[in-house]
């Protein structure tokens, strides 16, 4: 395991002038699970490589800290769909319900599926909060649907909560995952999430934002902050799967 800190003053790795990521509107159903809607980036320069990101509980596809990455990810190369869980699908607002967690999971297997035929190359999972959580229960339930994790803000326990742990399914894990996480985030401590961590019998990264809540951004340099983090975890897959993720 290995945890790079995040100054948040550098520019995303693999950005370059030139043509940019285009961005459309992506819906198709996929009976008789979920359909699959939200954004597609579209890399200038296509690598093979693919990455979908899911929101979270609170949240949508436009939540800026996907929005960030997937941009970054576009412009290093990468077919990115963020996407809006089946729960957010069914209502504009408010958290997933109750035992909503595996028709969520259905719908970023979907998702997976459909971003299949468009990048032939490596596809990687993830998601913020709630969404890299079922992101990673889908990669334990169906070990090699992914060749590897990108989990932001992972809410280990619900805040102020530290019994009720989320991490039951780290043990059944084998693909590699890259964290990112904030040191102020209320959601699990950076020493929480090394522990939890521990468990899990694939690598992980970790790269830690220092001053971050559990959205990563906040505050006047909130843009800023989540581009860099979009980079340095764009080197961290590069570095955990070693070998080049994306064009240079």
């Amino acid at each position: 395991m290995v945890a790079a800190r995040s100054s948040c003053l550098t520019p995303p790795a693999g950005a370059r002038s030139g043509p940019v990521s285009s961005i459309t509107r992506f819906a198709e159903p996929r009976p008789p699970g979920p359909a699959v809607r939200g954004w597609l980036h579209r890399p200038p320069q296509p690598s093979g490589d693919g990455l979908v990101l899911a929101h979270g509980a609170g949240s949508n596809a436009d939540a800026p800290i996907l929005v960030a990455m997937a941009e970054a990810m576009a412009e290093a190369g990468w077919t990115v769909l963020r996407c809006d869980l089946p729960f957010r699908q069914e209502r504009p607002t408010g958290p997933p319900h109750r035992g909503a967690g595996e028709r969520d999971r259905a719908g970023l297997r979907n998702a997976a599926a459909a971003l299949r035929v468009l990048a032939s190359g490596r596809l990687v999972l993830g998601g913020h909060s709630y969404g890299g959580r079922q992101a990673s229960m889908l990669a334990a339930e169906a070990p090699g649907l992914a060749d590897a994790l990108l989990l932001l803000s992972y809410p280990l326990h619900p805040p102020k909560k530290p019994r009720e742990a989320r991490t039951a399914h780290f043990g059944a894990l084998r693909t590699p995952a890259v964290f990112v996480h904030g040191t102020r985030d209320g959601f699990g401590t950076v020493a929480e999430l090394d522990a939890a961590r521990a468990g899990i019998a694939a690598p992980t990264t970790l790269v830690v934002a220092e001053g971050a809540g559990h959205d990563l951004g906040g505050g006047a340099r909130g843009r800023a902050r989540l581009t860099a983090l979009a980079g340095q975890a764009l080197a961290a897959l590069h570095t955990l799967l070693g070998q080049p993720v994306g064009r240079p």
